[in-house]
């Protein structure tokens, strides 16, 4: 089976007030169980803020080293699961459940 990275894309500032993140969390653990009893779920993680980031970036012999996220935007990457499925549309059924469950956009990609 082909692994697919769902990754999920929040905005930026700080997490929702708990009376509007405690469902998604409860509904995101539920999906997961989900995934898990139907053998498409491998791995998943959430992220702490980009401002934790470290970018390390080749130049010449060299490697610069800056704080904070590669590059500046409104949303960034918030977490990730890593799903096997049979194929695209399978996984993209995952991912549309997914960002229904988080409220949030997913990218899902195939991996190598």
């Amino acid at each position: 089976m082909q692994k697919y990275l769902l990754s999920i894309y929040q905005p930026d500032g700080g997490p929702p007030p708990p009376e509007i993140l405690d469902p998604i969390v409860r509904d995101l653990d539920a999906l997961n169980d989900e995934m898990r009893a139907a053998g498409a779920w491998v791995f998943a993680a959430g992220l702490h803020p980009p401002g934790t980031a470290t970018v390390l970036r080749p130049k010449g012999a060299d490697v610069l080293m800056t704080d904070g996220p590669y590059t500046e935007g409104k949303e960034h990457l918030g977490g990730f699961t890593v799903i096997q499925a049979p194929d695209l549309d399978a996984a993209l059924a995952w991912g549309r459940r997914l960002a229904g469950v988080t409220t949030l956009p997913v990218e899902v990609r195939p991996i190598q």
